[in-house]
């Protein structure tokens, strides 16, 4: 009898932490939705970009990337992906390269890759401001 109220209890205590931990994960996605929704991807001006080695970097809980952008001239010379967390983004790490080409961060994000195409264009963009004279 005292083994099965244990047996119960222990039970209770294991579906109770599931729960817990489920509606937490839920609660997470959800942010991680908005976070990627409200991501919008502004073209900086390169005219206004100093020459330099720039880092920027986005996250938005399950996706978040970390880039050095060299600037020379007014041209994006090089984009290196220096992070990039995502589970199924992987190509996306395109993005970099597809920017250098268009020397604009209006380029389209990959298809299968979208959130992590824009939290790696608003790393670029974060990086870019920051050489702004």
């Amino acid at each position: 009898m005292v083994v099965k109220k244990v047996i119960m209890i222990v039970a209770g205590l294991v579906l109770a932490g599931g729960i817990v931990i489920g509606a937490r994960y839920l609660i997470s996605v959800k942010e991680y939705q908005k976070a990627v929704k409200e991501i919008s991807i502004k073209n900086v001006d390169l005219l206004k970009v100093a020459d330099g080695s720039y880092i920027g970097s986005c996250d938005v809980n399950f996706v978040a990337a970390k880039v050095k952008v060299d600037v020379e001239n007014h041209k994006i010379i090089d984009i290196d992906l220096l992070e990039h967390k995502t589970e199924r983004g992987k190509k996306a790490e395109v993005i970099p390269k597809k920017v250098v080409q268009a020397q604009s961060l209006k380029v389209d994000t990959i298809s299968g890759a979208t959130n992590s195409s824009k939290v790696i264009l608003k790393s670029i963009e974060n990086a870019l401001e920051k050489g702004e004279k």
